[in-house]
């Protein structure tokens, strides 16, 4: 299993809204291309009392790398202007892709 992670933080101001938005609107979008197999979304509880923002995880879990690179190339970058165009300036992210070793069912 493969596992797409992407991590947000996201600015004090506006994550109540960002929170709502991706659990009700966003995710779904993502997981609706029917390229992930599950997903979960996880919020950083050690954040550090001087951090600028609030950190998420949303991790998304696909069969295999071929699942992520049709989605790369059909719908990533139209559900990430939709992401940016509605708060710039407002987050930063960074993805990442892991090899999920071992799963207990």
């Amino acid at each position: 299993m493969i596992l797409y992670n992407v991590t947000v933080n996201v600015s004090h101001e506006v994550h109540t809204e960002w929170l709502k938005w991706m659990i009700e609107k966003h995710v779904p979008d993502v997981f609706a291309t029917g390229c992930f197999a599950n997903y979960k979304i996880l919020k950083l509880l050690t954040e550090d009392e001087d951090a600028t923002g609030v950190t998420y995880a949303i991790q998304y879990f696909l069969n295999a790398m071929a699942d992520l690179e049709e989605y790369q190339e059909k719908h990533a970058a139209r559900l990430r202007k939709e992401h940016t165009d509605r708060y710039k300036n407002k987050f930063v992210a960074f993805r990442t892709v892991l090899e999920v070793l071992d799963e207990k069912k």
